[in-house]
């Protein structure tokens, strides 16, 4: 059984997408689109996490994050006036976006396949040049990086998909209102396992592989949970 734990609190108010990196832990904030590259190791014997590096970015109710091709993907979930003022870079609809780690700059932009917002977002280390994201009617969807062309899509058994993470044998998706990540076989679409969160534990958002299992962050709360598990 996987134990779920709450770590420690996220550098923003609202951190809705994360990413574990070589570096240490990216986490993005909901409501001013800045991202911290955090330290994770010394956590538990301070008490409080060690930011690194901060940078702003042209993204827009950002939530989720991944990594890949050396650089930050943002998963822009629409306009984010609903948080703070409108900026000219704001996005109508949901958009992917390509950013610098070290300066935020941003490398290029896509709209989503189709019309809508997104949260879940992951490079895929295991299929060269593809990534997944969340699509409306309860689905993820892989694409080829390089032309945003439709690999397939997998059909989900709960709405409010968002934090990804790709594995060898499948992928593990959260879904925020039911408190559950399953994994799912990427060629089946059957389920394979499943992880239960406690009612009395931060809800998962943006999820990221961990040594020893999964991490993740609460957009409601600002903490960042731990999930000890076998992935």
């Amino acid at each position: 059984m996987a134990k779920v734990y709450a770590a420690f609190r996220a550098p923003y108010s609202q951190p809705n997408g994360m990413q574990m990196t070589d570096e240490g832990l990216w986490v993005a904030d909901q409501v001013t689109d800045r991202c911290a590259l955090v330290e994770t190791e010394n956590v538990n014997r301070y008490g409080k996490t060690l930011v690194l590096r901060e940078i702003d970015t042209e993204s827009s109710n950002t939530s989720g994050m991944t990594y890949g091709d050396g650089a930050l993907w943002l998963a822009a979930n629409g306009p984010g006036a609903k948080y703070r003022p409108a900026r000219d870079t704001d996005f109508e609809s949901g958009a992917n976006l390509k950013v610098d780690p070290m300066t935020g700059e941003t490398l290029g932009h896509w709209p989503m396949p189709e019309e809508g917002g997104t949260h879940g977002i992951e490079w895929d280390h295991y299929d060269e040049g593809t990534m997944w994201v969340s699509t409306k009617g309860n689905t993820m969807t892989q694409l080829k990086v390089g032309d945003r062309s439709v690999i397939r899509k997998l059909d989900l058994p709960h709405s409010r998909s968002h934090g990804v993470v790709r594995v060898e044998d499948g992928i593990w998706i959260a879904f925020t209102s039911d408190l559950v990540l399953i994994k799912f076989d990427v060629e089946t679409n059957e389920e394979m396992d499943r992880i239960d969160i406690p009612e009395s534990h931060p809800a998962p958002h943006g999820v990221s592989a961990y040594p020893g299992g999964f991490i993740y962050c609460d957009s409601s709360t600002g903490w960042i949970g731990v999930i000890e598990a076998k992935v």
